[in-house]
């Protein structure tokens, strides 16, 4: 996806400021990029730290200073010694400082400057981010931001922390239009970015509306995704209007299927509705639902692989990020264990910070056997196929699809339809999974679908088997460095 947080500070620039923007996703920054500039802005998520600290130590070698934002120097300052400038928190009266700052001169200074947001810019006064500086047929999702907040208050989550309980708005003119612009752009998927798209479900139902009309008018040839907590089932007129508004993938933070660590970490959310029943409830209005998955828990037993084994089995979720528990700074969680001398401060090679009541190695076999299961070629073409017969028929198609075959869209899907016979159609091991898929789909004429699972089927397993290696990280905020294997990864673009 498009960074979202650093293409709206670009909007928020001087006018007279000259901006080159790189997405390292994309291209990488390189050296005349350093010379050029008078500052470098960087921004990152945890994950991304090592990442920072190479572009850091490269701008100051080329004599630059470099600014800093975005989640996770907000949620860690001190991560980032090294760093020059400091925005810490979100748009607003800390960002009008920072560029008062460098307006005054573009030197070093001697020590870092943290730069605080008291008074947050109203979302409603964002600017459209700088769509016009991405390519947006270079990534496989657009994204949009409708809220900032979630009112839960989730024991490793820091969302409230670093955004608030109250979840503030932008108005739903301004999303139209932020989905026109990647739309225009070649976009045919966008995901809404919110930390909670209902976290006010009463401004979701009124935002509806508007994105309804948008996919007539549109013809339904971009599809929605988001994410949000389980208890959005229990809202059936806001499931109806993502059904009308194009709606087909959200991402739910079960976490585990078992109710006492639920209650443990303080989700109680998620028990409003039995959670089986609320994944087919969503699957019955043409919705995936896609689930994270958390292990390390306190409350984790020796059943507890197996039981989130058979819940993959049993809800037919296609994708399920597992990961290791992690302290994220500013989190009940984080503060919980620090009481208990349980948070590492250096966790070498490992991929959690936390010591965990099982050694460590116990619990990453189990968490290898959980991915290796979960994704394993047969399991998760059961699962899609599963969705391809009961989830996907629920959609509202399209009333003219002939008009997006388009000479750009029918040259890309013949690229990536040249790079799924090779990767999966004739090397793979799973190829007869596959042609079984794609021959019941085509004849059905479901040739979006063939795409849609062969393409994320492929990167699953992928990741899947270099996850059993070794050569991936079991956790999404791991700071351990792994060179994975790229070299059957299919690409999209």
């Amino acid at each position: 996806m498009p960074p979202q947080g650093i293409l709206l500070i670009v909007e928020l620039l001087p006018k007279n400021w000259e901006v080159r923007f790189i997405d390292e996703n994309i291209d990488p920054v390189r050296p005349e990029d350093f010379a050029w500039a008078d500052a470098v802005f960087v921004s990152g998520m945890h994950i991304q730290r090592e990442r920072i600290h190479d572009i850091t130590r490269r701008a100051h070698r080329a004599g630059k200073a470099v600014v800093l934002g975005g989640p996770s120097v907000s949620s860690a300052p001190e991560y980032y010694p090294e760093v020059d400038l400091l925005h810490c928190g979100e748009v607003g009266d800390g960002t009008a400082r920072l560029f008062q700052r460098l307006d005054e001169t573009i030197e070093r200074p001697a020590e870092q400057i943290a730069f605080h947001t008291v008074e947050r810019l109203p979302m409603a006064d964002f600017p459209t981010p700088a769509y016009n500086r991405i390519d947006p047929r270079k990534y496989l999702l657009g994204s949009v931001q409708f809220s900032s907040g979630c009112p839960f208050t989730c024991e490793f989550c820091d969302i409230p922390a670093l955004y608030g309980r109250n979840p503030r708005l932008k108005t739903p003119e301004q999303i139209v239009h932020e989905l026109d612009q990647l739309a225009d752009g070649g976009c045919n998927a966008i995901y809404f970015v919110d930390d909670n798209f209902i976290g006010n479900p009463k401004a979701t139902q009124e935002l509806l509306p508007h994105l309804i009309e948008w996919q007539k008018k549109r013809d339904y040839s971009v599809h929605l995704s988001c994410e949000a907590t389980l208890n959005m089932v229990t809202h059936t007129r806001i499931l109806e209007q993502m059904r009308e508004a194009g709606f087909t993938n959200v991402f739910f933070g079960i976490e585990t299927p078992e109710p006492t660590a639920l209650k443990a970490m303080k989700k109680g959310q998620n028990l409003r509705t039995p959670i089986l029943e609320a994944v087919q409830t969503v699957n019955r209005y043409g919705i995936e639902a896609a689930s994270g998955i958390i292990m390390g828990l306190d409350t984790d037993t020796a059943e507890t692989p197996q039981a989130i084994m058979d819940f993959a089995d049993v809800s037919n979720i296609p994708i399920m990020t597992v990961n290791l528990l992690y302290a994220l700074p500013k989190t009940a969680l984080h503060e919980r264990l620090l009481k208990e001398n349980r948070v590492l401060h250096d966790a070498g090679n490992r991929d959690s910070n936390i010591v965990f009541l099982e050694p460590y190695e116990n619990v990453l076999r189990n968490w290898q056997a959980v991915i290796g299961y979960v994704y394993s070629p047969e399991k998760l073409y059961a699962r899609y196929n599963y969705n391809a017969l009961h989830t996907f028929p629920n959609r509202i198609p399209p009333k003219n699809p002939l008009k997006q075959a388009t000479w750009r869209n029918l040259k890309r899907a013949i690229r990536i339809f040249s790079r799924l016979i090779w990767h999966v159609g004739i090397r793979s091991d799973y190829r007869r999974l596959f042609w079984d898929m794609a021959w019941r789909e085509l004849k059905q004429g479901n040739v979006e679908n063939v795409f849609a699972i062969a393409i994320v089927a492929h990167h699953l397993i992928t990741y899947s088997r270099e996850c059993t290696e070794g050569k991936m990280q079991s956790s999404n905020y791991s700071m351990r460095q792994v060179e994975a294997d790229r070299s059957q990864t299919l690409q999209t673009a």
